[in-house]
């Protein structure tokens, strides 16, 4: 059986020389990949307890759903500004170059439930970080970060100090 690392496409010199983009659509387009990749990152929730599954827009929902389901939990969605029909809460975080907002619907989360924040990829931790805040700020409690990867080089884990944080694969470099 392949490696998980093995799946994942990685492409330099994307979308700047001296870059290596890590590519999770490879991983997306083999059932074994795709499957591996789910039951590697359920294997990071061994002896978790927790409620509810929370993704961030939009590589958060593909792996994020699959473990809800396959686990029994509920789902939850962050997403991008304007997307979600009922009340929201959002907060905005900073990006290399600017700013972006994420919200959640306000009864997404109730006070005292434990959310798992699952993404394909930490690189700076931003995304993350403002997803954490928000779930917070609805009075849940983040028990566990997990990702399918990591950028080290990148110290997204710094924005996430006091979480337990979890990855599959880590690369070393940026």
């Amino acid at each position: 059986m392949k490696k998980m690392e093995e799946y994942v496409r990685s492409i330099p010199d994307f979308p700047e020389p001296g870059i290596i983009f890590r590519d999770v659509t490879s991983v997306l387009q083999d059932p074994d990949g795709l499957k591996l990749a789910v039951d590697s990152m359920i294997g990071l929730l061994d002896g978790v307890d927790f409620d509810i599954v929370a993704g961030t827009e939009s590589r958060g929902f593909m792996f994020g759903m699959p473990i809800a389901y396959k686990l029994g939990k509920a789902f939850i969605p962050v997403r991008k500004k304007g997307k979600l029909p009922c009340e929201t809460i959002s907060t905005e975080y900073a990006l290399e170059y600017g700013t972006a907002e994420i919200e959640m619907h306000k009864d997404a989360v109730k006070p005292g439930q434990k959310v798992v924040l699952v993404d394909d990829l930490i690189a700076t931790g931003g995304t993350l970080e403002a997803s954490v805040r928000l779930i917070e700020q609805l009075g849940g409690e983040v028990v566990k970060v997990i990702l399918l990867m990591e950028l080290a080089g990148l110290k997204g884990r710094e924005k996430l100090a006091g979480y337990e944080v979890a990855s599959v694969i880590s690369y070393e470099g940026k």
